[in-house]
């Protein structure tokens, strides 16, 4: 090799070199600069903060936003249990906002030591040992048999949309019930802690239900019942039957 074409082979070394320093550089300091210390998380009920942080944030390049961004342009996270979607924003180079969109549940039974859940139509869309905040047990209900992505088999297929209507409500006056007792669409308790509340049939639900907030706040500490049957806008006469015969 003369001394020309080694001068060539040296630059071109050179330049090599120096291209991979640049690459080195650039991803370091991409790997640094957006490098995640705050992450936003809100819609999750049954998974925790943690949980969906994990989930997402999985792989070796997983807390690094621009890595996320580009895995998650265009699409959510999906085929999650309990979980339709989930969005991932970048709100800053270190941080970003994960949004989770929960399946809409009515509901869920418990067969055969498992928690089963159930959307407005009856359909049993999961099946879990743990129990989601925010989602009632439905008791009453007689069954044989569930099977994962079919409807519960009940004799009454319109209870399904008065239980949907019944969690709706809840969720809108910021009340949690323990257990939905439901029999039949005229024989209908909700359970929260030591208080049942009869509600009767589903009519004139909201009604009933959006002044429950303020009973229930004066009945703490109490144990019974609260029968609200022929409650209404214009019968606003409500009955507490204490276990201890408190009136």
């Amino acid at each position: 090799m003369n001394k020309k074409r080694r001068k060539r082979f040296g630059v071109g070394i050179l330049i090599f070199l120096m291209f991979v320093a640049a690459i080195l550089g650039v991803g370091f300091y991409l790997l640094n600069q957006y490098n995640i210390t705050t992450v936003y998380v809100e819609g999750n009920l049954h998974y925790s903060t943690e949980e969906i942080q994990n989930m997402v944030m999985e792989g070796p390049l997983g807390n690094n936003s621009l890595y996320l961004n580009f895995k998650y342009k265009d699409k959510g996270v999906e085929d999650i249990p309990f979980v339709d979607v989930m969005d991932v924003d970048i709100l800053a180079p270190d941080t970003i906002k994960i949004t989770v969109y929960e399946k809409s549940l009515a509901g869920y039974v418990e067969f055969m030591d498992t928690y089963m859940y159930f959307d407005k139509d009856g359909y049993v869309t999961e099946s879990s040992n743990v129990k989601t905040m925010g989602v009632p047990q439905i008791t009453g209900l007689s069954f044989d048999y569930v099977v994962l992505g079919e409807r519960l088999p009940v004799e009454d297929e319109t209870l399904f949309e008065s239980i949907m209507s019944i969690t709706k409500l809840l969720g809108k006056y910021e009340l949690i019930a323990e257990k939905i007792n439901y029999k039949s669409n005229s024989d209908i308790t909700l359970i929260f802690d030591n208080i049942k509340v009869a509600l009767g049939s589903n009519e004139k639900l909201e009604e009933k239900i959006m002044d429950l907030p303020v009973f229930l706040k004066e009945l703490q500490g109490k144990s019974g019942t609260l029968r609200m049957e022929n409650y209404s806008e214009d019968e606003k006469m409500v009955v507490f039957e204490g276990d201890n015969l408190e009136k």
